[in-house]
C-alpha cells in the first residue's frame, strides 16, 4: 500500500462502495436537525435548478489501512456528514417503492453475505466504542424497514448515548422532508444525489500525517470544538504508552459521557481546568493554551530566546485522569443536592448565590481547586463564605474583567502555595488558606461605595436585592428559588428617595 497522500473527487455512488470506520477518538455523531435539513435542502434545491451540475458537499479526512487484505478508511474528519449520508440512503430505502432505489440503497449500508463467492457480511461504516450506536444502526439502519419502526425511534430518542439520540432525530427529520407533499421525489433525490453529489477526500496511511488535516478541516458547518481535539491527542497519547484498546475505551466512553452531558459547555469546563493549572487569563484559544500554556510551556531565558520547561500536566492518562477527577468535584459542586453536607440547604444556596453574581464564571476555578486539593467537607463553606465576602468586594469596586480573573488566579495559586508546605496537616493548611490575605479587600471602600455610590442600573445591584439578603435573612432549611422577574420593591420601598422608581433587573 502506497505511503503518499491521496487526494481526488469521489461520488457519493462510489464513496460508499468503500469501507469506512470511526476510530475510538472520533467525536459522536452530533448533527441536529438544523444541519440534517440544510443538507436535504441545499442538494434538493441544486438538483432540481442544476439538475446536470456537480454539488460539492464538502471534505473528509481518512486513514488508509489495510485489514486481512480489505483496504479501509479512518474516518477522522467527515464523520457527521458521512453517517447523514447513510442514514438518507436508509429512509430512502424505506419509503421508496422503486424496487431498483431499494437496492441501491441497501448496498450502500451493507454488503450482504454471500458464502460461495466467500463474501461475508460487513457494514459499510463501523462505529468503533459505541456499542449503543452499533446496536441502532443493526436495529434501525441495517434492516429493510427499519427506518419505518416509530416504536425503536422512540426508545432510540430516550437513550443515554447522545449518539443515538442525534441519529434517531436525524432520521426522524429526514423522514419529514421526504413525506413533504412539496419535497422533491425519492427518485429524483437520489438520481442526483448519487451521481451528481461528490466529496473531496484526503487519505494517508499515516496517522501522523492525518492528524495534521484533522486539526486544519472542518466538518461541514460544525467546527470541531477544542475538546474534540485534545480528546484525540491524549488518546494518541494513550497509543505512546502502550496503553490497551479497551483502556482507550473506557477513556474516549469517558470524554464522551462528560460532552454528552455538558454539550457546547464542555469546553467551558476544560477553561476552567486550564485556569486552575495556568492561573493566569486566556489570551490563547483553548487548544492552543493547553498545548503551549500546559503541555509545553516555555519559559524566557533573560534573552529574547524562550526555552522549554516541565509540562504542568502530561498528555495521555495523566490529562484523562485530571479531567475525571475534576469533573467528579464539579458535579458534587452544582449538583444541587448537597443538603447532607451541613443538615442544611446553606451550601446549595451559597452556590446559587454566586451563580446569580456578576462576574461570570470567574469565581469556579478557586472553588473547585479548592474542593480538589482539600477535599475538606467541613470547612468547605467557610472557604466559599469567605470568598463570597471577597468577591462582592471586587464587584462593587468595579473593577475590569481582567481584574476580576487575577483576583481569583491569586485564590488558586495561594491554594497550591499552601498546599505546598508539607510540614503542615491538611487541617493547619485550610486555617492558613483560610486566614491568608487571598481573600482580603479594601473594606473601606466598599462601605463607602454602599452608602454613597448610584448601584441602581448596574447589574451587581441584582446581587444586592436577590438573592444575597434572602440567603442571608432565609431559613438554612429552605432551598433558593429564584424568581424570574426582580425588582428593587423585592426589599426597598417602592418610592426610594421620594421618588416613584421601579427598577426592573433581567434574569
Amino acid at each position: 500500500m502506497s505511503n503518499e497522500i491521496e487526494s481526488n473527487k469521489i461520488f457519493i455512488r462510489d464513496v460508499f462502495k468503500w469501507w469506512f470506520r470511526v476510530p475510538d477518538y472520533q467525536r459522536p455523531y452530533v448533527w441536529g436537525t438544523d444541519q440534517v435539513n440544510d443538507l436535504l435542502d441545499d442538494v434538493s434545491e441544486w438538483g432540481l435548478s442544476r439538475p446536470d451540475s456537480e454539488y460539492f458537499l464538502g471534505s473528509i479526512v481518512l486513514q488508509r489501512r489495510s485489514n486481512n487484505g480489505i483496504v479501509e478508511y479512518d474516518l477522522l474528519d467527515g464523520q457527521q456528514r458521512l453517517s447523514t449520508c447513510l442514514l438518507i440512503h436508509a429512509v430512502g430505502r424505506d419509503l421508496t417503492n422503486d424496487d431498483r432505489l431499494k437496492r441501491s440503497c441497501q448496498k450502500t449500508i451493507f454488503q450482504e453475505e454471500d458464502p460461495f463467492d466467500n463474501i461475508p457480511e460487513r457494514l459499510r461504516i463501523i462505529y468503533d466504542v459505541r456499542d449503543d450506536v452499533r446496536r441502532f444502526v443493526n436495529e434501525i439502519i441495517k434492516p429493510h424497514g427499519g427506518t419505518n419502526n416509530e416504536e425503536k425511534l422512540k426508545t432510540a430518542l430516550e437513550s443515554q448515548d447522545l449518539s443515538v439520540r442525534n441519529l434517531a432525530r436525524a432520521v426522524g427529520e429526514i423522514r419529514r422532508y421526504f413525506s413533504d407533499e412539496d419535497s422533491i421525489s425519492l427518485e429524483s433525490f437520489f438520481t442526483f444525489f448519487r451521481n451528481k453529489v461528490l466529496m473531496v477526500y484526503v487519505a494517508s496511511p499515516d496517522l501522523d500525517d492525518a492528524f495534521r488535516m484533522f486539526t486544519v478541516l472542518n466538518d461541514r458547518g460544525m467546527k470541531l470544538r477544542g475538546s474534540d481535539i485534545l480528546k484525540t491527542l491524549n488518546l494518541r497519547a494513550l497509543r505512546e504508552e502502550k496503553v490497551s484498546d479497551e483502556g482507550m475505551r473506557e477513556w474516549a466512553q469517558f470524554w464522551e459521557g462528560i460532552e454528552g452531558e455538558l454539550g457546547d459547555d464542555f469546553d467551558v469546563f476544560l477553561s476552567h481546568l486550564r485556569a486552575v493549572l495556568v492561573k493566569d487569563k486566556a489570551r490563547l484559544s483553548l487548544l492552543q493554551e493547553f498545548e503551549d500554556n500546559i503541555y509545553a510551556p516555555k519559559v524566557s531565558t533573560g534573552s529574547k530566546s524562550l526555552a522549554d520547561r516541565k509540562p504542568i500536566l502530561k498528555m495521555g492518562s495523566d490529562t484523562f485522569n485530571f479531567v475525571q477527577r475534576y469533573y467528579e468535584h464539579y458535579q458534587q459542586l452544582f449538583s444541587g443536592n448537597n443538603y447532607h453536607l451541613y443538615d442544611s440547604w446553606e451550601f446549595d444556596n451559597l452556590i446559587i448565590l454566586l451563580n446569580d453574581t456578576s462576574l461570570a464564571n470567574f469565581w469556579i476555578p478557586p472553588l473547585l481547586h479548592y474542593r480538589a486539593t482539600f477535599l475538606a467537607i467541613t470547612a468547605s463553606y467557610h472557604f466559599y463564605t469567605n470568598w463570597k465576602t471577597s468577591s462582592a468586594a471586587i464587584g462593587l469596586h468595579f473593577q475590569t474583567p481582567t481584574d476580576r480573573i487575577q483576583s481569583m488566579n491569586q485564590i488558586t495559586a495561594k491554594i497550591d502555595e499552601v498546599n505546598s508546605d508539607h510540614s503542615l496537616d491538611k487541617a493547619t493548611k485550610v486555617e492558613q488558606l483560610l486566614q491568608s490575605n487571598a481573600f482580603s479587600y479594601d473594606e473601606e471602600r466598599f462601605i463607602e461605595i454602599l452608602r454613597h455610590y448610584e448601584i441602581y442600573h448596574r447589574r451587581f445591584a441584582r446581587y444586592l436585592l436577590f438573592p444575597n439578603l434572602d440567603v442571608l435573612y432565609g431559613s438554612k432549611d429552605t432551598k433558593l428559588q429564584t424568581p424570574r422577574w426582580i425588582s428593587v420593591e423585592h426589599i426597598l420601598p417602592q418610592n426610594p428617595h421620594g421618588k416613584a422608581v421601579a427598577y426592573r433587573f433581567y434574569g
